[in-house]
């Protein structure tokens, strides 16, 4: 087996479905079950979620909304996604904690970093949420430092299409697609993989990154799995 700890990274985009916003809860269930499929596997899984289909802090500004406001509305965002993932995750009889890096205790258990990790190393999944606890910072950046703190081998971006391409696939036929890329390469081309801190972040610290579209059948267990799919992120080619 490829990897025993993993962290995946989902968009809340993912979470929309063709409405473009809110949460479509047959994608949920489908995302849930190629999180399921690895579990049984018995790979450890943590995963960092985005609200970006509820509400997006880096847009806050241009509606009025001061930007710190903003952040933190996104932030909150993500809680729900991570709520209705978890819903779905047990409901299929997966073990789930969501943990939330600002306290609400309620419905969350505040992030701590020995926590997550008893967790897993007792076969739950762990769904981190609203990001890192402060604004202007995004859930890719929570990502790379969640997957580091709990010691995840790998990062897999869940994304709608196939991998990493120099321009947007769904609106250029002509996109070239990237098989490998170091992490050099995403940052001076300016390609949307991750934002910039996050992969300056995985750079420092050799965290390989693999971008899949997770919408195709079983395509987590696969690369998961070793199978040579995505567009590979790293340091040298």
């Amino acid at each position: 087996m490829a990897y025993s700890r993993i962290l995946l990274k989902l968009s809340g985009e993912i979470l929309a479905g063709k409405e473009g916003f809110g949460i479509d809860s047959d994608i949920v269930r489908e995302i849930s079950l190629q999180i399921k499929d690895i579990a049984e596997l018995g790979i450890e899984i943590a995963v960092v979620i985005g609200g970006g289909n509820i509400y997006r802090g880096g847009k806050a500004e241009k509606q009025g909304v001061e930007r710190v406001t903003g952040d933190y509305m996104g932030m909150i965002a993500t809680l729900i996604n991570a709520l209705a993932l978890q819903e779905a995750l047990e409901k299929m009889h997966v073990p789930t904690r969501v943990q939330s890096a600002l306290e609400m205790r309620g419905v969350a258990e505040p992030y701590a970093q020995r926590t997550a990790l008893e967790h897993l190393e007792e076969d739950r999944v762990v769904i981190f949420a609203c990001g890192t606890g402060n604004p202007f910072f995004t859930t890719d950046t929570a990502a790379a430092l969640r997957a580091l703190e709990v010691g995840a081998q790998v990062i897999f971006k869940a994304t709608r299409v196939d991998g990493v391409y120099d321009k947007d696939p769904e609106v250029y036929e002509d996109a070239l697609f990237f098989k490998e890329i170091t992490y050099s390469d995403v940052l001076d081309k300016g390609l949307k993989v991750m934002d910039a801190t996050a992969i300056t972040i995985c750079r420092e610290n050799n965290l390989p990154i693999i971008v899949f579209n997770i919408k195709k059948k079983d395509n987590l267990k696969r690369v998961v799995l070793g199978e040579n799919i995505g567009t590979n992120v790293k340091g040298v080619l």
